[in-house]
């Protein structure tokens, strides 16, 4: 994906449009974060300036907008009682802004992939609920609660839900309400009617001075419509720049020996850290350009703001999902957007703070529950609960319980719930078992999870103790990174000791070499003399019918093919010889799941008899031990295709191919060949042909299979005594799946080539 350039003609008025979105909606957040940290209403304005501006600046995040911390207001609140002074306070943060820049420097950040997608969604649509319940109020002129305030407990000693149940008892404000009426209906209209959208004008600000025009016209109506002040955006005043500049705090630096002031720094570098690492990682899957941003250069960002916002007397910083949220459903696509609404608040903050005074909350409210219905899609909720328990309760936990606390703790709910469900699977499907059959017996394939630990000590045992007198277990590690030491002693007691004990053979496959526990292969997994010997033909029509069923669902059997190349070199004992195509998707070991040493392998372009390949049939047979010789036709024979084509052409393989020895296959596969139809060809239709073609083939595997038993003594004596069974199949070439033929079957019942596969 091409990166987005800073400053680019294709974004700048986008990132402008969002930067004022963003400034609107950040000016009364950071008034009110500031007020309920209980810290001077201009450091909620310092902080938001900061944020935008430097730390804008110096993130790599394209969307992400950082001010004063909503996360941190219950700590910053206590905090600033603890240490008795603003002024001590702002120290603190200086100290925990360092600690951000070590924490980036020493490459933390990578902590935030470790928090599980189900969280960051029940992160995202928690804020989005958030904003719904605590907007409305402010919709309705109901604006006691501040409103950067965004903790389920309030100052007023209400909280988000009995908050809204005040609106019931009359506690609304006309004027103010019709504001936020008519905003959240400009809004959707806005937003639902193309050529309006098409515009790209700042909508937001249209809102606003709409709401400044109509509440100075209420103003003028008088009660019940006027809009009193505490229903509009309050920032502190300044009468000129020396004024302005009273509103500077610094730090206490002689409390630099206080030791409480770095245990507050480490508490707030440690809260904000987390919170900014997690909205960080919401704010990208927000992005619709799904940019990944580095979490350690933030870090070191968020430090370098944090001490410069505690230098000048503003309050913490993080990355906020709020403003984020609302720079990119504004269109925001650089970081343009973020610096400019940090310029605008400063700007505004020096220039026009009087004229900012006149915007209605109910306007900005607005906004913001918009923004929040967005968040809290029903998609959202809908995708998550398709996704299963496992994702949908984390989920729906963090949700409730960042609604129902703060962000902080409900994060920490969520994250101890996913872990459960983490340790739970881990503990009750730590390995995978599966019983293979093969041709020495049944075998119990364990299959270890990528980490094993401690506690999966017991499903372990379990697995141990339920494995039957005589049996063979195979423990498999092939796809496993860690394993505990506890448990590799389980293996080694139980392998070394238990096992013999009771008579069961365990073999080891795919450890790595540190845990010293090498490849040891006990059961046998190809064929030997003494199988060879005891195997009858039907017995080996169901083990290729139960490898043809391994092959077609995805659950072949595990092998070691380095074992079978030193077991086999010296001899070998092969079940059967089959005759197939030459066609390169139908090769039999494959389609048959079988290993080396397993099959004899004819391959003949029409899988046509000649005495050539008699002569390995009967080799097979009479001299190598093969108890089944199995003829394999499959659908869609370019052979079988070419024969048909040439034989209702009267055209000979030589002329229309130029190769002179195609002839005898194509004449051989000809005999099968109905001439009636052939005369219909050319008026078929594509699956007509197809169709004619397919049941070619299989008359085609029927005629070989007769020429087979009729033209070899050798062969036909060994059916007649009931050794070799001679059998036609047809493979399927669109769904793996083989069909063994009962017409002209040679050796074996119907009932026997009918019978299906106990596959496990």
């Amino acid at each position: 994906m091409e990166r987005i350039k800073i400053l680019s003609s294709a974004t700048l008025l986008k990132d402008l449009s969002a930067g004022l979105v963003v400034f609107l909606v950040a000016l009364p957040l950071s008034l009110g974060v500031a007020l309920a940290s209980g810290a001077p209403l201009f450091s909620g304005v310092l902080a938001g300036i900061v944020g935008g501006v430097l730390v804008g600046m110096l993130s790599g995040s394209h969307t992400s907008v950082s001010g004063p911390a909503v996360g941190l207001t219950a700590i910053v609140s206590v905090e600033i009682l603890s240490l008795g002074a603003f002024e001590t306070f702002l120290l603190a943060v200086v100290v925990a802004g360092a600690i951000q820049i070590a924490l980036g420097a020493l490459r933390v950040g990578f902590l935030s992939t470790f928090v599980p997608s189900s969280v960051i969604q029940g992160l995202l649509a928690a804020i989005g609920v958030i904003l719904i319940l605590k907007q409305v109020p402010h919709l309705l002129g109901h604006d006691s609660d501040p409103e950067g305030d965004m903790a389920f407990s309030q100052p007023d000693r209400l909280n988000t839900l009995t908050e809204l149940l005040t609106l019931f008892n009359g506690e609304v404000h006309y004027g103010a309400m019709t504001v936020g009426l008519l905003s959240i209906t400009i809004l959707v209209i806005w937003e639902n009617v193309r050529f309006l959208k098409a515009l790209n004008f700042p909508l937001p600000l249209v809102m606003v001075v709409m709401g400044v025009l109509i509440a100075e016209y209420f103003r003028r109506l008088g009660v019940p419509w006027a809009i009193e002040e505490s229903h509009l955006v309050q920032m502190p005043v300044a009468k000129d720049l020396a004024a302005f500049a009273g509103f500077l705090q610094v730090p206490d630096f002689s409390q630099w020996n206080n030791p409480a002031v770095y245990t507050v720094g480490i508490t707030i570098a440690v809260v904000a850290s987390l919170e900014t690492l997690l909205n960080l990682e919401a704010v990208d899957k927000l992005d619709p350009q799904q940019r990944n941003s580095p979490a350690s250069r933030e870090l070191v960002a968020q430090g370098i703001g944090n001490v410069t916002s505690g230098l000048i007397g503003g309050i913490p910083i993080t990355s906020m999902i709020i403003r984020s949220s609302v720079n990119i459903n504004a269109g925001g696509a650089t970081k343009v957007s973020a610096i400019f609404h940090g310029v605008l608040l400063l700007a505004c903050a020096l220039l026009m703070p009087a004229l900012l005074n006149r915007i209605p909350l109910s306007c900005l409210a607005a906004i913001l529950l918009v923004t929040g219905v967005k968040l809290a899609s029903p998609l959202l909720f809908f995708q998550s609960w398709r996704d299963g328990p496992y994702r949908f309760i984390p989920f729906i936990v963090t949700l409730i319980a960042i609604v129902l606390t703060d962000l902080t703790i409900g994060v920490a709910v969520g994250l101890a719930v996913s872990v459960a469900f983490i340790l739970n699977s881990s503990f009750r499907r730590p390995m995978h078992r599966i019983v293979e059959r093969h041709v020495g017996g049944d075998v119990t394939r364990v299959v270890f999870a990528n980490q094993v630990s401690f506690l999966n000590r017991a499903a372990l045992d379990k697995v141990f103790n339920q494995s039957p007198r005589d049996s063979q277990l195979l423990l498999d590690a092939s796809s496993t990174d860690y394993i505990d030491p506890d448990i590799l002693s389980m293996i080694r007691e139980f392998k070394d000791n238990t096992a013999p004990i009771r008579g069961i053979h365990v073999s080891l496959r795919g450890f790595r070499e540190k845990y010293r526990l090498y490849d040891d292969i006990q059961y046998i997994d190809y064929s030997t003399r003494a199988l060879q010997d005891t195997v009858s033909p039907a017995q080996v029509l169901t083990i290729l019918r139960e490898g043809n069923e391994r092959f077609r669902t995805g659950r072949r059997l595990t092998r070691d093919l380095g074992r079978q190349v030193e077991a086999t070199a010296k001899s070998q004992h092969p079940w059967a010889v089959v005759l197939s195509c030459i066609d390169s998707r139908s090769p039999a070991e494959l389609i048959f799941d079988l290993g080396l040493g397993d099959i004899f392998s004819v391959r003949m372009a029409g899988n046509v008899s000649s005495p050539k390949v008699l002569g390995s049939l009967e080799y097979g047979s009479s001299v190598a031990g093969a108890k089944l010789i199995l003829v394999l036709g499959h659908t869609g024979c370019g052979a079988v295709t070419a024969a048909v084509t040439l034989a209702c052409s009267g055209e000979s393989a030589a002329s229309a191919t130029g190769c002179d020895h195609l002839q005898p296959i194509v004449h051989d596969i000809q005999l099968s060949v109905d001439m009636q139809l052939c005369r219909r060809l050319d008026g078929m239709t594509a699956e007509e042909k197809s169709a004619f073609v397919d049941a070619v083939a299989r008359q085609n595997v029927l005629t070989t299979v007769e020429h087979i038993v009729n033209e070899s003594r050798a062969i036909r004596r060994l059916v007649e005594e009931r050794r070799v069974a001679v059998v036609g199949a047809m493979y399927d070439i669109a769904t793996g799946r083989i069909d063994f033929l009962t017409e002209r079957a040679f050796g074996l019942t119907t009932d026997e080539i009918n019978a299906q596969p106990q596959f496990r």
